[in-house]
Protein backbone atom coordinates (compact mmCIF):
# COMPACT_ATOMS: atom_id res chain seq x y z
CA UNK A 1 0.00 0.00 0.00
CA UNK A 2 1.64 3.57 -1.04
CA UNK A 3 1.93 5.76 2.00
CA UNK A 4 0.21 9.15 1.72
CA UNK A 5 1.63 12.25 0.49
CA UNK A 6 2.69 14.24 3.31
CA UNK A 7 1.33 17.86 3.73
CA UNK A 8 3.79 20.33 1.08
CA UNK A 9 5.11 17.60 -0.83
CA UNK A 10 5.21 18.24 -4.60
CA UNK A 11 4.26 16.22 -7.26
CA UNK A 12 7.39 13.12 -8.16
CA UNK A 13 9.35 14.66 -5.03
CA UNK A 14 11.30 11.22 -4.28
CA UNK A 15 12.78 13.39 -1.40
CA UNK A 16 11.34 16.07 0.50
CA UNK A 17 13.14 17.66 3.10
CA UNK A 18 10.56 19.56 5.19
CA UNK A 19 11.33 22.91 7.22
CA UNK A 20 14.73 21.18 8.34
CA UNK A 21 17.01 22.20 11.14
CA UNK A 22 20.08 21.09 12.66
CA UNK A 23 22.27 21.87 15.78
CA UNK A 24 24.89 20.68 17.67
CA UNK A 25 25.01 22.67 20.66
CA UNK A 26 24.32 26.39 20.09
CA UNK A 27 25.91 26.07 17.07
CA UNK A 28 23.04 26.20 14.35
CA UNK A 29 24.46 24.52 10.98
CA UNK A 30 20.82 24.17 9.32
CA UNK A 31 18.02 26.85 9.90
CA UNK A 32 14.87 25.02 8.93
CA UNK A 33 15.58 24.36 5.20
CA UNK A 34 12.84 22.87 2.58
CA UNK A 35 13.90 20.44 -1.07
CA UNK A 36 12.09 19.27 -3.46
CA UNK A 37 14.17 16.16 -4.74
CA UNK A 38 12.60 15.17 -7.73
CA UNK A 39 12.35 11.77 -9.42
CA UNK A 40 14.90 10.83 -12.06
CA UNK A 41 15.97 13.85 -11.48
CA UNK A 42 19.56 15.34 -11.25
CA UNK A 43 19.60 17.85 -8.25
CA UNK A 44 22.38 20.20 -7.34
CA UNK A 45 23.03 21.30 -3.77
CA UNK A 46 25.81 24.67 -4.22
CA UNK A 47 27.43 27.14 -1.44
CA UNK A 48 30.72 27.89 -0.17
CA UNK A 49 32.89 26.55 3.11
CA UNK A 50 30.52 25.98 6.33
CA UNK A 51 26.92 26.59 4.64
CA UNK A 52 25.93 23.02 6.16
CA UNK A 53 26.53 20.62 2.85
CA UNK A 54 28.04 17.83 4.75
CA UNK A 55 25.74 17.92 7.34
CA UNK A 56 22.70 17.64 4.95
CA UNK A 57 24.36 15.17 2.79
CA UNK A 58 24.61 13.32 6.17
CA UNK A 59 21.32 13.64 7.13
CA UNK A 60 20.14 12.23 3.69
CA UNK A 61 21.74 9.17 3.77
CA UNK A 62 20.57 8.66 7.61
CA UNK A 63 24.12 9.32 9.04
CA UNK A 64 22.56 12.48 11.54
CA UNK A 65 19.03 12.66 12.46
CA UNK A 66 17.57 16.57 12.30
CA UNK A 67 17.20 18.76 15.47
CA UNK A 68 13.35 19.40 14.32
CA UNK A 69 11.60 18.67 10.78
CA UNK A 70 11.40 15.67 8.32
CA UNK A 71 12.98 14.10 5.57
CA UNK A 72 10.63 11.84 3.64
CA UNK A 73 11.45 9.59 1.15
CA UNK A 74 9.13 8.08 -0.91
CA UNK A 75 6.61 9.14 1.47
CA UNK A 76 8.19 8.28 4.33
CA UNK A 77 9.42 10.55 7.54
CA UNK A 78 13.22 8.66 8.04
CA UNK A 79 13.45 11.35 10.79
CA UNK A 80 11.84 9.19 13.84
CA UNK A 81 13.19 5.94 12.62
CA UNK A 82 15.29 3.08 14.47
CA UNK A 83 18.04 1.93 13.51
CA UNK A 84 16.12 -1.60 11.80
CA UNK A 85 13.73 0.55 9.73
CA UNK A 86 16.92 3.21 8.49
CA UNK A 87 18.80 -0.07 7.13
CA UNK A 88 16.18 -0.86 5.04
CA UNK A 89 15.88 2.62 3.92
CA UNK A 90 19.47 3.37 3.08
CA UNK A 91 19.51 0.85 0.53
CA UNK A 92 17.40 3.37 -1.21
CA UNK A 93 20.94 5.18 -1.56
CA UNK A 94 24.19 4.36 -3.42
CA UNK A 95 26.93 7.38 -2.34
CA UNK A 96 30.08 8.28 -4.67
CA UNK A 97 32.36 10.22 -2.44
CA UNK A 98 34.58 12.87 -3.49
CA UNK A 99 37.91 10.71 -3.66
CA UNK A 100 35.78 7.81 -4.77
CA UNK A 101 37.07 6.03 -1.71
CA UNK A 102 38.39 3.22 -3.23
CA UNK A 103 40.57 0.31 -0.81
CA UNK A 104 43.73 0.69 -2.13
CA UNK A 105 44.41 -2.68 -1.17
CA UNK A 106 42.14 -4.53 -3.34
CA UNK A 107 41.82 -4.66 -7.34
CA UNK A 108 38.85 -3.32 -9.12
CA UNK A 109 37.39 -6.34 -9.12
CA UNK A 110 37.02 -6.50 -5.57
CA UNK A 111 36.61 -2.68 -4.67
CA UNK A 112 33.14 -3.34 -6.57
CA UNK A 113 32.45 -7.01 -5.31
CA UNK A 114 32.81 -5.45 -2.17
CA UNK A 115 28.93 -4.33 -1.40
CA UNK A 116 27.34 -7.43 -2.50
CA UNK A 117 30.08 -9.83 -0.72
CA UNK A 118 28.67 -7.72 2.50
CA UNK A 119 24.90 -7.60 1.62
CA UNK A 120 24.08 -10.37 -0.16
CA UNK A 121 26.31 -13.57 1.55
CA UNK A 122 24.09 -16.20 -0.32
CA UNK A 123 25.05 -14.97 -3.34
CA UNK A 124 27.65 -17.56 -5.26
CA UNK A 125 31.15 -16.63 -6.42
CA UNK A 126 29.66 -16.89 -9.92
CA UNK A 127 27.12 -14.60 -9.54
CA UNK A 128 28.98 -12.06 -7.90
CA UNK A 129 31.47 -11.91 -10.75
CA UNK A 130 28.58 -11.98 -13.51
CA UNK A 131 27.27 -8.96 -11.96
CA UNK A 132 30.35 -7.36 -11.46
CA UNK A 133 31.47 -7.61 -14.93
CA UNK A 134 28.56 -6.69 -16.68
CA UNK A 135 28.43 -3.23 -14.78
CA UNK A 136 32.29 -2.26 -15.64
CA UNK A 137 31.17 -3.43 -19.06
CA UNK A 138 28.75 -0.73 -18.85
CA UNK A 139 30.97 2.04 -17.45
CA UNK A 140 33.75 1.41 -19.88
CA UNK A 141 35.78 -0.23 -17.79
CA UNK A 142 36.37 -3.85 -19.39
CA UNK A 143 39.48 -5.74 -18.83
CA UNK A 144 40.54 -3.16 -15.80
CA UNK A 145 38.85 -5.40 -13.18
CA UNK A 146 42.76 -6.83 -12.00
CA UNK A 147 44.44 -2.96 -11.98
CA UNK A 148 45.29 -1.52 -8.63
CA UNK A 149 43.25 2.04 -7.71
CA UNK A 150 46.63 3.20 -8.40
CA UNK A 151 46.59 2.38 -11.96
CA UNK A 152 43.83 4.23 -12.57
CA UNK A 153 43.25 7.82 -13.49
CA UNK A 154 40.95 10.19 -11.64
CA UNK A 155 38.35 9.87 -13.91
CA UNK A 156 38.69 6.06 -13.80
CA UNK A 157 38.69 5.62 -10.07
CA UNK A 158 35.53 7.80 -10.31
CA UNK A 159 34.23 5.58 -12.19
CA UNK A 160 34.80 2.67 -10.66
CA UNK A 161 33.54 4.09 -7.40
CA UNK A 162 30.07 4.55 -9.48
CA UNK A 163 30.36 1.22 -10.78
CA UNK A 164 30.96 0.08 -6.70
CA UNK A 165 27.72 2.28 -5.71
CA UNK A 166 25.37 0.86 -8.30
CA UNK A 167 26.09 -2.93 -7.07
CA UNK A 168 23.15 -3.03 -4.69
CA UNK A 169 20.82 -1.16 -7.49
CA UNK A 170 20.06 2.44 -5.60
CA UNK A 171 17.25 4.37 -6.71
CA UNK A 172 19.14 7.74 -5.47
CA UNK A 173 22.66 8.36 -5.92
CA UNK A 174 24.60 11.29 -3.54
CA UNK A 175 27.66 12.07 -5.52
CA UNK A 176 29.73 14.21 -2.53
CA UNK A 177 31.83 16.86 -4.47
CA UNK A 178 32.39 14.54 -7.58
CA UNK A 179 34.81 16.86 -9.48
CA UNK A 180 36.53 18.14 -6.49
CA UNK A 181 40.68 17.48 -7.22
CA UNK A 182 40.06 16.90 -11.00
CA UNK A 183 41.27 18.75 -13.66
CA UNK A 184 38.65 20.87 -15.99
CA UNK A 185 38.24 18.02 -18.48
CA UNK A 186 37.73 15.25 -16.51
CA UNK A 187 35.75 17.02 -14.06
CA UNK A 188 33.63 17.65 -17.61
CA UNK A 189 33.74 14.18 -18.43
CA UNK A 190 32.66 13.60 -15.04
CA UNK A 191 29.45 15.30 -15.37
CA UNK A 192 28.49 13.50 -18.42
CA UNK A 193 29.08 10.16 -16.29
CA UNK A 194 26.80 11.65 -13.53
CA UNK A 195 23.82 12.17 -16.50
CA UNK A 196 24.65 9.30 -18.70
CA UNK A 197 24.03 7.33 -15.29
CA UNK A 198 21.03 9.05 -14.54
CA UNK A 199 19.08 8.25 -18.11
CA UNK A 200 20.57 4.90 -18.05
CA UNK A 201 19.81 3.74 -14.26
CA UNK A 202 16.29 5.85 -14.08
CA UNK A 203 18.32 6.93 -10.45
CA UNK A 204 17.47 10.76 -8.80
CA UNK A 205 20.73 11.89 -8.61
CA UNK A 206 21.89 14.84 -5.58
CA UNK A 207 24.80 16.32 -6.14
CA UNK A 208 26.61 18.39 -3.18
CA UNK A 209 29.15 20.41 -5.37
CA UNK A 210 30.76 23.99 -5.06
CA UNK A 211 31.31 23.34 -8.86
CA UNK A 212 29.64 26.25 -10.39
CA UNK A 213 29.62 25.21 -14.46
CA UNK A 214 29.32 21.29 -12.95
CA UNK A 215 26.00 23.02 -11.94
CA UNK A 216 25.03 24.31 -14.92
CA UNK A 217 25.84 21.52 -17.18
CA UNK A 218 23.81 18.83 -15.03
CA UNK A 219 20.99 20.66 -12.76
CA UNK A 220 17.67 20.06 -13.53
CA UNK A 221 17.02 21.90 -10.17
CA UNK A 222 19.50 24.22 -8.04
CA UNK A 223 19.45 24.87 -4.48
CA UNK A 224 22.09 27.83 -3.10
CA UNK A 225 22.68 27.19 0.70
CA UNK A 226 24.25 29.84 2.60
CA UNK A 227 25.03 29.44 6.80
CA UNK A 228 22.56 26.98 6.96
CA UNK A 229 19.46 28.40 4.61
CA UNK A 230 18.44 27.63 0.86
CA UNK A 231 18.37 31.21 -0.04
CA UNK A 232 17.83 30.48 -4.12
CA UNK A 233 16.18 27.80 -5.76
CA UNK A 234 15.30 27.00 -9.61
CA UNK A 235 16.83 26.17 -12.22
CA UNK A 236 20.21 27.33 -12.88
CA UNK A 237 19.32 30.02 -14.95
CA UNK A 238 16.92 31.40 -12.61
CA UNK A 239 19.60 31.57 -9.74
CA UNK A 240 21.80 33.29 -12.64
CA UNK A 241 19.92 35.83 -13.45
CA UNK A 242 17.11 35.95 -10.85
CA UNK A 243 15.67 38.61 -8.31
CA UNK A 244 17.40 37.05 -5.61
CA UNK A 245 20.81 39.32 -5.64
CA UNK A 246 22.65 37.24 -3.14
CA UNK A 247 22.77 34.11 -5.71
CA UNK A 248 23.52 36.62 -8.61
CA UNK A 249 26.71 37.79 -6.68
CA UNK A 250 27.50 34.08 -5.58
CA UNK A 251 27.47 32.64 -9.47
CA UNK A 252 29.19 36.29 -10.33
CA UNK A 253 31.87 35.60 -8.14
CA UNK A 254 32.69 31.99 -9.49
CA UNK A 255 33.92 33.33 -12.89
CA UNK A 256 31.78 31.75 -14.47
CA UNK A 257 29.52 32.75 -17.11
CA UNK A 258 26.36 30.74 -17.72
CA UNK A 259 26.27 31.86 -21.07
CA UNK A 260 29.43 30.05 -22.54
CA UNK A 261 28.20 26.73 -20.57
CA UNK A 262 27.21 24.31 -22.74
CA UNK A 263 24.70 21.57 -21.30
CA UNK A 264 25.15 17.57 -21.22
CA UNK A 265 23.12 16.15 -23.59
CA UNK A 266 20.21 14.82 -21.98
CA UNK A 267 20.29 17.01 -18.58
CA UNK A 268 17.31 19.25 -20.18
CA UNK A 269 16.00 16.98 -22.62
CA UNK A 270 14.62 13.43 -21.97
CA UNK A 271 14.55 12.08 -25.09
CA UNK A 272 18.42 12.20 -25.88
CA UNK A 273 20.27 9.16 -26.38
CA UNK A 274 23.10 9.21 -24.62
CA UNK A 275 26.39 6.89 -25.04
CA UNK A 276 29.59 6.80 -22.35
CA UNK A 277 32.61 8.37 -23.35
CA UNK A 278 36.25 7.12 -22.61
CA UNK A 279 37.94 8.86 -19.41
Amino acid sequence: MTAAKPPGQEEDDHIFVDRVTKSFGSTHVLKGISLHLKRKKTAVIIGGSGAGKTTLLRMLIALEKPSTGHIWVDNEDIAPMGELELNRVRQKFGMVFQYAALLDSLNIFDNVAFPLREHRKSWPARRIREKVMDILKLLGLEGKENRMPSELSGGQRKRVGLARALMLEPQILIYDEPTSGLDPITSRMVDDLIEETRDRFNVTSVVISHDMTSTFRIAHTAYLLVQGLVIASGKPDELAYGSVEAARAFIAASGVDPKQISRVDGAHDESATIKYKAM
